[in-house]
């Protein structure tokens, strides 16, 4: 999500991945969002979800997260030991230096360029491995011990290439972590923008729903969200996918 911090050139607090498609639905659109106004648009064209447009929505802020771990991801793997990880749409790699400085050997990646120099930037020496690439299409090559989905700004596709990606980067043994906004809350607060359908886009309960046989979920719930310094908003709360592959 977009902090809410007070130096020039940051951007100011909006749940996550929807305050960016937000502004550039508003430029569609073109008209405010009114209680009791249909939240359904056609498709987005792809061209919003591109390497050029995520470049540059990273481009018009000097920095735009607020560098400190997600809550969900601390909270689910702290007691876990460290193996091999991949975090997927890393930003501006908090979560990703979090990990490593906890003994993970981290893998992220992200569709922007532009984000991830930055994440490399703040990371210094630690051993993380970055790139820039699209899931669905240059998914990353071997099995992690945890694939951590903050977050995502996936969209659906006829074939969910990027769904596919996801679960088979999760080894024998290993644990697949998926967190978004709550849609009722986010609805509830009136923070849903026009035009914006999230069901264009990959949820957890989407991704649940494809776990069958070899899967033992371990969390499946909603649950409040510690905000990180700074936050002024209204209280989203988290719905939480914790899964293990066997």
């Amino acid at each position: 999500m977009i902090r809410s911090l007070s130096e020039p050139g940051r951007s100011v607090e909006l749940p996550r991945p929807f305050a960016e498609m937000a502004r550039l639905f508003a430029v569609q659109v073109r008209r405010p969002y009114r209680r009791g106004m249909s939240t359904h648009h056609p498709n987005p064209p792809a061209e919003q979800d591109s390497t050029e447009s995520w470049n540059s929505r990273y481009g018009e802020v000097a920095q735009r997260w607020s560098g400190h771990a997600n809550s969900a991801l601390v909270d689910a793997v702290a007691s876990l030991p460290p193996g091999n990880a991949m975090e997927v749409g890393c930003g501006e790699g908090a979560d990703a230096i979090w990990l490593a400085r906890r003994g993970w050997a981290v893998t992220a990646l992200d569709i922007s360029a532009v984000a991830v120099s930055r994440a490399r930037a703040a990371a210094g020496g630690l051993p993380i491995t970055w790139l820039v690439a699209d899931l669905a299409t240059e998914p990353p090559v071997g099995a992690f011990d945890l694939v951590s989905v903050q977050y995502p700004a996936l969209r659906k596709g006829p074939d969910d290439a990027a769904v596919a990606a996801i679960l088979n980067a999760v080894d024998l043994g290993g644990r697949l972590l998926v967190v978004g906004h709550n849609l009722a809350a986010l609805r509830a607060h009136h923070r849903m923008p026009a035009g914006l359908d999230p069901d264009h886009y990959v949820l957890p309960d989407d991704i649940a729903r494809r776990l069958g046989e070899g899967w033992a979920i371990e969390v499946h719930e909603t649950r409040p969200r510690r905000q990180p310094p700074g936050y002024d908003g209204p209280d989203i709360p988290d719905d939480v996918l914790l899964a293990r592959r066997c």
